[in-house]
Order: C-alpha cells, then sequence, then structure tokens
C-alpha cells in the first residue's frame, strides 16, 4: 500500500513585495520620522540631519530615497506615479540643497513619506492613473518648462548685455 505524503508549504518569509513594503515603510520612516522634536508633535528624520553636510548630504540622502522609487518600480507602480515619486526626490533635493532653509524645506516636505503613501496607495489596489495625476505632471512639466526657458532667455540677455559692454556695441 502506497502511502501519500502531502507536502506542506510554510513561508518563513512573507512574500517579497511585503517585503519589499515593509523595507520602504522602514526607510521612509528613518528618513523622515526618527526623531521626535521635544514638546512637539513633530518628528524629523535622517535626512534633513545628514543634508547638513554640505555637497554630500543632499546627494547621499537622494541615493537612499531612490531605493523606494525602485521599490514602486519592482512592484508594479503605474509610470506616471514613478514620475509623481521621482519629482517628489528631486524637490526635496534641489531645495534641501540651499543651506539652511533647504534643510528645514527638507524636514517639512518629507519626500519619502509622500513617495511611501503613493506606493501604499497603489498596492491597495486603488486606481492605475488617474486624470488628476496627469494634469499633476503635465502642469509640472509645462512650468519647469517656463522656468528653463526664462531662464535660458535671461541668461543669453546677460552674455548679450556683457557683450556689448565690453565691444562697446549700442
Amino acid at each position: 500500500m502506497e502511502e501519500k505524503v502531502r507536502e506542506i508549504e510554510m513561508e518563513v518569509l512573507s512574500p517579497a513585495s511585503d517585503r519589499g513594503d515593509e523595507f520602504a515603510r522602514l526607510l521612509a520612516y528613518i528618513l523622515d520620522d526618527l526623531f521626535p522634536i521635544p514638546g512637539t508633535k513633530y518628528r524629523v528624520g535622517l535626512d534633513p540631519i545628514i543634508g547638513l553636510i554640505p555637497g554630500l548630504g543632499d546627494t547621499s540622502t537622494a541615493a537612499f530615497s531612490s531605493l523606494i522609487l525602485v521599490h514602486g518600480l519592482r512592484a508594479g507602480v503605474p509610470r506616471v506615479m514613478l514620475v509623481r515619486m521621482a519629482i517628489n526626490i528631486l524637490i526635496n533635493s534641489l531645495l534641501g540643497s540651499l543651506p539652511g532653509v533647504g534643510d528645514l524645506f527638507s524636514a517639512w516636505f518629507k519626500s519619502n513619506q509622500r513617495n511611501y503613501r503613493l506606493l501604499r496607495r497603489h498596492s491597495a489596489g486603488a486606481r492605475a492613473s488617474t486624470t488628476g495625476d496627469w494634469v499633476f505632471l503635465i502642469v509640472l512639466l509645462v512650468i519647469v518648462l517656463a522656468v528653463v526657458v526664462t531662464i535660458a532667455f535671461a541668461i543669453g540677455y546677460m552674455v548679450y548685455q556683457m557683450a556689448s559692454i565690453l565691444f562697446g556695441w549700442s
């Protein structure tokens, strides 16, 4: 008589996506909310603290922040959400690089918590991308384009003015 053997599947670790979500939550917590400010309900993380190191601080925290973005990509987050997450990191890095004020902005903006909420909203079965997501992206791209064009014209005008002073053009 043949004895039937049943395999018992045990899961020692949670599925990869759950581990990734937990890692993203932990990373966002460490970077944005690790330390409570005594006497307040407000918390700050390592992001604004490390950001105090000129040059290296904001670059290194942006690299750590990108790990949440990578998890979003692996978890199948829609491209428009990934762009929003990347823009959050970019805004935090650019404005966070301003001495003093940038670190206060970084402590307030909390890009990693924002990105984690976007990630959770997607993994909770929310919609892929909405009209609001696309409107946000288009408005942001128009603003960035307008700023770039304005800066290009301003630089061109300054170069023209300097050349006219140096060469005596009227």
